[in-house]
């Protein structure tokens, strides 16, 4: 899996989600639960994760709905 985002904005991670569902593109938001019990104080940040072999259409479809500076750097 790809690590596109990693945010403690829900806002931003539902938009980004919601992108790649419509592309068609399979995403995951890893960390939820460790958010929750950590009593959601913004300590633990969400992943937006896609396969390895979708990650560049999906850095292109963030980059074109302005999210291109949320986008973790490549490893």
């Amino acid at each position: 899996m790809h690590e596109l985002i990693r945010a403690n904005d829900p806002v931003l991670l539902s938009f980004a989600e919601s992108l790649m569902k419509d592309a068609g593109i399979s995403c995951f938001i890893a960390d939820q639960g460790m958010s929750v019990l950590e009593g959601s104080l913004g300590m633990l940040p969400r992943r937006l994760l896609v396969d390895d072999a979708m990650a560049d259409q999906a850095r292109r479809i963030l980059t074109d709905a302005g999210l291109g500076g949320e986008l973790r750097e490549r490893k």
